[in-house]
């Protein structure tokens, strides 16, 4: 699955020449990030690691990626209105994982109280690595789905024409016309606007909940700078805002700075590390809220690894979207081996199979944000200590997914330029906006291809382990 300018790697002038000037692209064309020094200042700035080259996708996968996230839109949907699937999947999850206790909590609490929320807005991404069997086929499986801050959209829709430039600027003049548009920061502003519209407020603002600290603020912008372009007004404010300034009026319409909110876009909220008393308090005021939340409640808890793989059992796709074959089926074909380690026979067996043989599987959290599965000897040694304790429940075991290794260059700031072996992990943005029992807008909202070096064994851009990278269809 070659790109057609390995050649180049090896040409040491040529790439000096080329990491050169795809730096001096890449700040031109904002792929930007604030500095570890600097996190909350854009006095200082610098480009957001990305590789050198385009990477070779499959096309027949890559395709067949954007056909299935529709029908995944629809599965994120239907699950996050089925309380008694969430109750059961995680009945074992709740007890031992305090993180997704609380989350549960709240989503129970809101739901007695009755929903205030009308319209509903999922904006996902579904992420896939190219699995190489035995006899040299690719498959696409698939990794996760993020239901909350799915992150990137913005700063992918840059990076194409700086890898562009780059094959241009090594001759590959032909190639570097056959990289695909892709602007996910449009599609996924749509779906924010679409739910802004059907709230009916003119005058009520899309509000960003962000994080403390905020190096990753351009991506977040190419999706606001969007809505402003639309007239829809934007604020961007933290939990302990929400906590100090925010209210409910008799009608659950939700007021920060006495700014009427219509849509609560989620860039934080989805590890523990994010909440504290307050934070947990500032969660369930907007919750209870008629704002469009982004996500709701309801649909991170669909994005957790326990219901990721409760919907690899046989019969449970077809409980969820009845009457949709065709949808079951694509989806089925992406799924890796997923196991659960409930208490019982079938998790004891398949505890002692992974202890036995750890580097067939990926041992899998409930959480979010990349740099947390355990890999190899870790996940021999923590199931080891667990295997025995009601413990191992807040944890799924997965299929190790082989993809085939490329070279490549990963352009960092302030590191050596050299080759590496890399692999890929694709991932579609799908949004979807409901109003009541209606889907208004169900759609694949563009694309983004992560590489890293295959000495890493997890992370994302935002962890610092992979970067930004365009797809070569071949």
């Amino acid at each position: 699955m070659a790109a057609p300018w390995q050649d180049v790697v090896r040409d040491a002038a040529a790439v000096r020449d080329a990491a050169a000037v795809a730096v001096d692209a890449a700040l031109l064309a904002g792929v930007l990030m604030r500095t570890g020094e600097q996190p909350l200042s854009s006095d200082v700035v610098n480009y957001a690691p990305f590789t050198l080259l385009p990477s070779a996708v499959p096309q027949a996968l890559f395709e067949q990626a954007y056909t299935v996230q529709q029908d995944f839109n629809l599965l994120v949907d239907a699950i996050s209105q089925n309380r008694e699937f969430l109750e059961q999947t995680l009945a074992s999850t709740i007890k031992v994982d305090d993180f997704t206790a609380r989350l549960f909590r709240i989503y129970m609490q809101v739901l007695e109280e009755g929903l205030a929320q009308t319209v509903f807005l999922g904006i996902n991404r579904s992420d896939y690595m190219f699995d190489c069997g035995l006899d040299g086929t690719t498959a696409l499986k698939q990794i996760e789905i993020n239901t909350i801050a799915a992150s990137f959209g913005g700063l992918t829709s840059r990076t194409a024409d700086v890898h562009g430039l780059v094959l241009k600027v090594l001759g590959k003049t032909k190639e570097a016309s056959h990289l695909l548009p892709n602007n996910p920061a449009k599609g996924l502003a749509l779906g924010i606007a679409k739910a802004w519209e059907l709230y009916g407020s003119q005058s009520a603002v899309v509000m960003f909940l962000v994080e403390e600290i905020q190096r990753n603020i351009f991506d977040q912008r190419c999706v606001e700078n969007e809505l402003w372009n639309r007239n829809i007004r934007v604020i961007r404010r933290r939990f302990r805002d929400v906590f100090e300034k925010g209210s409910l009026d008799g009608s659950r319409r939700l007021y920060i700075d006495n700014q009427e909110v219509a849509v609560v876009y989620y860039r934080e909220g989805y590890v523990p590390q994010n909440y504290d008393q307050q934070n947990w308090e500032a969660r369930l005021l907007l919750e209870r809220s008629r704002a469009v939340k982004c996500p709701d409640i309801a649909t991170q808890l669909a994005g957790t690894k326990k219901v990721q793989q409760e919907l690899s059992c046989p019969g449970t796709l077809e409980k969820l979207l009845p009457g949709r074959p065709e949808a079951v089926a694509r989806m089925r074909a992406t799924f890796a081996g997923l196991y659960s380690l409930d208490e019982g026979e079938e998790g004891d067996k398949i505890a002692a199979t992974a202890i036995a043989d750890p580097d067939r599987f990926v041992l899998k959290p409930q959480r979010e944000g990349g740099g947390n599965n355990l890999y190899g000897e870790e996940l021999r040694q923590v199931l080891q200590k667990i295997k025995d304790s009601p413990e191992r429940t807040s944890y799924i075991l997965m299929d190790k997914i082989r993809p085939q290794p490329a070279l490549n260059y990963l352009l960092r700031a302030h590191s050596p330029l050299q080759v590496s072996e890399c692999i890929s992990e694709l991932g579609i943005f799908g949004v979807y906006v409901r109003q009541g029992q209606e889907m208004v807008l169900n759609e694949a909202a563009g694309h983004l291809l992560r590489t890293k070096a295959i000495q890493h064994a997890d992370g994302g851009v935002a962890a610092g382990v992979a970067v930004l990278d365009t797809p070569y269809l071949v």
